[in-house]
């Protein structure tokens, strides 16, 4: 595929989300020609999943989230291999009320790393099949969450 196809067809995904999930894509960053980031917001995860796997075939590759002065930064990598393309969903959350709902069920592969979000910065992940210590002893403190920005810290 030439070049300039990939680009087009590229533009054509994020035209497609941005009609499909309406007021839900709050807003498209394009770092390169391989990496676009769309923000949406977080009631629009599901839908923008079933997108990305069911309408563009993507693959998912990763999720991260990051605990930033604004909120928690939830964003789930998805390449388009065929348009040699990354595509990142991304979401913030509330430091006050850090939840979110699971795609683990619409993609399984996401399932362990919503499970070390949880368990390393406490972002609850609504409906998550398995939501149970992956990398932390299962005596951890409840409530102590060690990729915060606060962990350490004293209140």
């Amino acid at each position: 595929m030439k070049p300039e196809d990939r680009n087009v067809l590229r533009e054509d995904a994020i035209t497609t989300m941005q009609t499909q999930l309406g007021k839900c894509v709050l807003d498209v960053e394009r770092k390169s020609g391989q990496r676009v980031y769309v923000d949406i917001a977080a009631e629009a995860l599901e839908a923008a999943s079933h997108l990305m796997l069911d309408r563009f075939g993507a693959r998912f590759q990763i999720a991260t989230g990051v605990d930033t002065r604004d909120g928690f930064e939830v964003m789930y990598h998805w390449a388009l291999d065929d348009l040699a393309c990354v595509i990142t969903l991304r979401i913030l959350l509330d430091h006050a009320k850090p939840e979110l709902n699971s795609i683990a069920l619409i993609c399984p592969a996401a399932e362990w790393i919503e499970r070390e979000m949880w368990e390393l910065l406490g972002i609850n992940f609504l409906g998550h099949p398995d939501l149970r210590h992956l990398l932390l002893s299962d005596d951890w403190p409840e409530d102590n969450y060690p990729m915060r920005r606060n962990h350490g810290t004293t209140s």
